[in-house]
Parts: C-alpha cells; structure tokens; sequence
C-alpha cells in the first residue's frame, strides 16, 4: 500500500497519519497549511508526525488541491494505491463570512484530486463528508438512507456535492469511492474553532462562554481514535460494482457502482449542556456562560445511526463522553503548560 493522506497537518488527518505510520505503512501527507486557525499547531502536529517516523515510509508536501499541476506531479511520483481525502475548508460559520473559500477547497480541490485518482487508476478513494449534510433533516437518529437535499450552510452543500461527484465517477470510470459522515469529532490536538476547544480556554482564563440557542442543542460526539479506528478498517474494504439491471431500489447510499456512505459517529447523544457539565467536572472550575440564539446555518440536534459502518467494519465507537474530554483536557493542559 502506498497511501495519500490530504489535510495531513489537520485534526482528523494528523492522528490517521500517526496510526498508518504505526502500522508501517508507507503514507505520504499534503496539506497547504492555511491560516483559517493558528499554523503554529498544524507545524507542531507535523513536527510530531516527523519525530514518530521512519523516514523512507512517511513523507509530508505542502500542496493545495487546488495546484492541480502539483497534484498530478506527485500521483506520477509516489504511484498511490490509495487516497484518503480529508483536506477541506472546515467550519459552517465561516461559510458564511468566506463562501469563495469553500468553493475552491471543497470543490475545485476535491474535482482536481477525484480527476487523479481516475486516471491513475487507484484502488480505493476514501472522503471527508460531514453530518451536516443532514441539513433541514428531522429524523433522529440520522440514516445513510435518509434524504439530503435540504442543506442548511454552504459548508453542508459543498461537502454533498463531494458525494455527488463521488458517485459519478464510480459510475462513470468504476473508481470505488467510499464517502465518510462524520459527527462533531473531538480530542487531543483538536481544532481551536470547535466548542471545547473555545469552552475549556475561556473557562480557563475565567472568561465567559457562548452557549447558542441557548444550551438547547444536542450532538454525536465522536472521540478521535473512534473515528480514527473506524476509518483504518475500511481502507481496505473496496467497495464493488453490481450489474445495473438488478438493482432494484435506488438508495443515497449505496449504487450499482462502486459507492459506499457511511456514518461515523458515536451513539452516544449528549445535550450541549450535559457536555459543558462534564467539562466543567474535568477542569475543577465552573462556566461563565452567555445565552445566545441559534447561528445561522447551524442545527438544533445530531444523531448518528451507525449500525450500517457496525456491521461492515465490524467497530462500534466506544470511547464515553466522560473519558474523551478527560484526555482532551489532559492534552491541553500539556501543550499550553497550564495547571
């Protein structure tokens, strides 16, 4: 296995590379290492990567999708057997301040890298999606099977585009793609945009928190290494093309080509209120809190049905809401040097 990490000096992309290193397979990561949150963490995450590492088996490039040029230079170079897709324009509120940026990153970024993988012909083209796709979607839990055609942020509509492209082209040039929702990941090395990240420092520094919608908001939070887990298990389940003529019921999921969606998030709903209790538990000291509306382009609630990725990886995500914010806390205290 050659395998291409992209977003690899990002949250989700930083703890893949470290298991596939682990795992003593040879990974190459890219990733522009933009400035949407601080770059001294995406460089202190590298660094990490690099001092785990054998060198002949792991190396890092920074390359935007967008340098289609670049792109297909490297696809010549390291011949990759496999493509992990988790660079993207992250964030549903600032899709409202920076909609350009989306555009390019999850768009032009992830057409230039499927292009590669098709006409490299590679064995197994995994992406980031996002639960967000769920968009305007009442029923809970969310299924694969559900209806996604009513996104709520520009963000959610980019990332449903990616599974529309995805199964286009293994409809068209039989690339097996398989598309991964993820629900509200969390843990060490996390993103400094995302709610515990921004809870545990100003709870830290004694300064207040902004609670929207008022705490009536609930999530699938999903620990790092659950997701981490779940994704190393299914490199290698390639999905597999189906004679189009028996295909009976069309599904979102699934396809007479080879397509795969699934859901990655814990069963495990919490109310953002009790995950601001077990915060507060965590780091000795109470909230300050400021109650504010619902943001624009957010959802009141996220619930994942996971039982289809269960049956296929054989991986149900195990790691509680208790012990997950215990190790993040444990982390930040260590790379801030706090107490």
């Amino acid at each position: 296995m050659r395998v291409l990490v992209t977003g690899s000096a990002g949250f989700i992309g930083y703890h893949l590379v470290k298991r596939l290193i682990k795992e003593k397979i040879n990974v190459v990561g890219i990733d522009n290492i933009n400035d949407y949150y601080d770059q001294s963490l995406k460089e202190d995450r590298l660094k990490d990567l690099q001092k785990l590492s054998d060198s002949s088996s792991y190396s890092f490039l920074k390359i935007a999708l967008e340098d289609r040029h670049e792109l297909k230079n490297i696809f010549k170079t390291f011949k990759f057997t496999h493509v992990i897709n988790l660079a993207a324009q992250a964030g549903v509120r600032y899709s409202l301040e920076n909609p350009s940026a989306y555009i390019q990153s999850n768009i032009v970024g992830f057409s230039n890298l499927i292009e590669e993988c098709s006409a490299n012909s590679i064995d197994h083209f995994l992406y980031a999606s996002s639960s967000s796709v769920y968009g305007g979607n009442k029923v809970i839990p969310f299924s694969e099977s559900n209806n996604v055609d009513h996104p709520v942020s520009l963000y959610a509509a980019t990332k449903r585009s990616n599974e529309l492209i995805a199964h286009t082209y293994s409809h068209l040039y039989s690339l097996p793609t398989t598309g991964l929702r993820f629900f509200t990941v969390y843990g060490p090395w996390g993103r400094p945009d995302m709610a515990l990240y921004l809870f545990t420092k100003s709870i830290m520094e004694d300064k207040p928190i902004k609670v929207f919608n008022h705490g009536k908001m609930a999530r699938a939070f999903t620990y790092i290494d659950d997701i981490v887990e779940s994704l190393y298990r299914i490199i290698n389940k390639i999905p597999k093309s189906n004679n189009k003529s028996q295909v009976t019921k069309i599904c979102p999921d699934k396809s007479w080509a080879p397509f795969r969606i699934f859901n990655i998030g814990s069963a495990d709903k919490k109310s953002l209120m009790e995950y601001i209790n077990i915060l507060e538990l965590c780091l000795g000291q109470k909230a300050k809190k400021i109650y504010l509306d619902m943001q624009p382009g957010d959802v009141q609630e996220t619930d994942a049905d996971t039982s289809s990725l269960e049956n296929y990886v054989q991986y149900k995500p195990r790691v509680s809401i208790q012990e997950g914010i215990e190790k993040f806390v444990l982390w930040y205290r260590s790379y801030y040097g706090s107490n």
